[in-house]
Formats: C-alpha cells, structure tokens, sequence
C-alpha cells in the first residue's frame, strides 16, 4: 500500500527540518518543495494575519501538487513594541530570511527596556488541505521574553534572543531538543498530530469497511 504524501510549504531549509523531526512518526511520508523539485515555486505573504497567510501558501501549493499540503506562518510579538514584528518577522530587517538583520533591528527597537518590558511571544498557526480539499487549521504558542544579546549558537531566526517564559536560556542556547518540546512551532505540530493521527485512522477505517 502506497502511503500518503505530507508536502511542506515552506522552502526554509531549517523550518523543514524542525517539521520534519517533529511528524517523523506519523504514517505518511514528509516531503518538503525541494523533494518535489519545487523549491522556487513562492507564494507572496501579504496578508494581515498568520491564518491568512498559512492558508494563501497551502491552497496555492496544493494546486501544484497530489497529498496533503501543509503550509505555516509563524511570527514574534513583542508588547513593547505593539505586536510588531508580528507578520512581519521574517523580513523585519530587510531581507526575507535575514537572521542577523533583524535580530539587529529588535535589539535596537528595543534598546533601553528593562526585562520587564520586554515580553514577548512566538506564535505559529498551521494550515492543512487534505486530498478532498477540505481545510483546517491548528495552531501553537509560546510566551517568553527578548533577551539584550543575542546568545547560543542553535536554532534560526530570533532564536538567540528569545528566552521562553520558565527558563533562563535562550532557544538558541537549549538546542532543539528542548525547543521542539516546548516552543511555538512544536505545540502546533502536536496538535496537528493528534488531527492527522484521527484522520488517517478514520480513512483507514472507512477504507477496510468498504465506506
């Protein structure tokens, strides 16, 4: 029996391979764009929110390819700084994807603010098309604080920075580990989980029944 594709979305390389670490256990095979030699096809993220852009990314793929279509969107809010740079993170110093520029520019926006004032929170919301077409969304959360330099050397994005609430080190200094235990990205792919788990034991269900 052939088993069911999970294609993914996004064509960050350290994204993919989080995600990939994280549903390894599912009974479907992982595949990201560049598996399916699509790794320039790009959709632009212009929506206002992470809902809307996880779901522009999954429909969009979907209609390239045969499987289940995963896409998600993840930003930092920071409550100093009125949610920014929210929707915005992965190009908030420049350049989509440029770490270093936009941990530079948070630091600096941030420049002044005693730890107190510097809470903050990843958020990650999953977008899901089924073979049917049919849609859902699941998402992930998780609270913490902007540190004042940028420490450990693991990890992408504002991962140096952020201290998840509970702990003293950065995600970049804890490793992944930890991180794909306890951060944003890790909730929401656990609860993607438990919908795949339900959906492809209810498919097979219906397909011995004859349903």
């Amino acid at each position: 029996m052939t088993r069911r594709k999970l294609i993914l979305s996004t064509g960050n390389p350290d994204k993919v391979e989080e995600m990939k670490e994280i549903l390894k256990n599912l009974p479907v095979e992982v595949l990201s764009k560049k598996d399916l030699k699509l790794e320039n096809f790009e959709i632009e993220e212009d929506g206002k929110t992470l809902e809307e852009n996880a779901l522009k990314k999954a429909r969009a793929l979907r209609e390239k390819v045969e499987g289940i279509v995963i896409a998600d969107d993840t930003g930092l809010f920071v409550d100093a700084l009125d949610g920014a740079p929210g929707v915005h993170s992965a190009r908030y110093g420049g350049e989509e994807h440029d770490y270093n520029k936009n941990n530079i520019r948070l630091l600096k926006e941030l420049e002044g603010l005693s730890i107190e004032k510097r809470n903050a929170y990843f958020k990650t919301v999953i977008a899901v098309v089924l073979e049917d077409e049919s849609i859902f969304t699941v998402e992930g959360k998780c609270d913490g604080v902007i540190g004042f330099e940028p420490k450990g050397n693991n990890g992408f994005g504002y991962d140096p920075l952020f201290v998840p609430k509970g702990y003293d080190k950065s995600f970049g200094e804890l490793g992944l580990d930890v991180k794909n235990k306890i951060s944003h990205r890790a909730r929401a792919l656990s609860r993607l989980k438990e919908q795949m788990d339900k959906i492809l034991k209810d498919d097979a269900y219906e397909n011995i029944c004859g349903k």
